[in-house]
């Protein structure tokens, strides 16, 4: 056979490997079950808090980790993630943990349409599913307005700023309603772009260790209020 069929057999072979991984864990399921499961219960009185997001959130431990140091503090960020992934693996990643309290940070990878298409509604419907899912089991729950972004730069052209603003409104009107807490990045850290300055984002999307500095007291603050409820 020619050499040629065999090379582009094993491309395609490659290719639907590859396409099968992700159907079969499209949520990525597998990047922390192994830490999870070293993961005990928590011991008595331990404020233990989750971090449920995207490269924002993992990227919060890479660049600062000395502020995860020496605190019951779990980072469950994934890179790339949009909030329908987040809802698939978020008992895995979140209620199997047993945290008093969640952060969640999400959105803006939906806006930027990484697995797809998706309404405003879309997303807040799975971070609202996400927060009903922690209620139900008795864990105080966080929402983080989405980071300011005028442009991404992995898909440039999308002007998310406004609707950035839309969500972060409904995210804040349901916080409202059910009585979760509202925690809001966005107003402190959004330029006259209604976008992030590069003092806090180099890529004006994912935070500079400057732009986590400003995002700590302000998480505290909330993991704070939340455990005195």
């Amino acid at each position: 056979m020619d050499t040629r069929i065999f090379l582009i057999m094993g491309i395609v072979s490659t290719l639907f490997g590859i396409e099968k991984g992700l159907a079969q864990d499209w949520a990525n399921l597998e990047q922390f079950q192994k830490a999870n499961s070293k993961i005990m219960a928590p011991a008595p009185n331990e404020n233990r808090v989750v971090f449920m997001g995207n490269s924002i959130t993992i990227g919060w431990l890479d660049s600062r980790p000395e502020f995860f140091e020496n605190k019951p503090y779990i980072n469950r960020g994934i890179s790339g993630q949009t909030t329908p992934q987040m809802l698939i693996r978020f008992r895995q990643d979140v209620i199997d943990l047993n945290p008093k309290v969640v952060v969640i940070l999400a959105g803006t990878n939906d806006i930027a349409g990484n697995t797809g298409p998706s309404t405003l509604k879309m997303i807040a419907d799975n971070i609202k599913s996400m927060a009903e899912i922690a209620h139900a089991n008795g864990i105080k729950v966080i929402l983080s307005s989405t980071l300011p972004a005028y442009d991404y730069p992995w898909k440039p052209g999308l002007k998310p700023a406004n609707k950035i603003i839309t969500l972060n409104n409904m995210l804040k009107d349901y916080a409202e309603v059910k009585g979760h807490i509202y925690l809001d990045y966005f107003s402190v850290m959004a330029d006259e772009r209604n976008g992030l300055p590069k003092k806090y984002a180099a890529d004006e999307v994912h935070p500079t260790v400057e732009g986590y500095k400003v995002m700590e007291p302000l998480v505290e603050a909330a993991i704070n209020k939340a455990l005195n409820r």
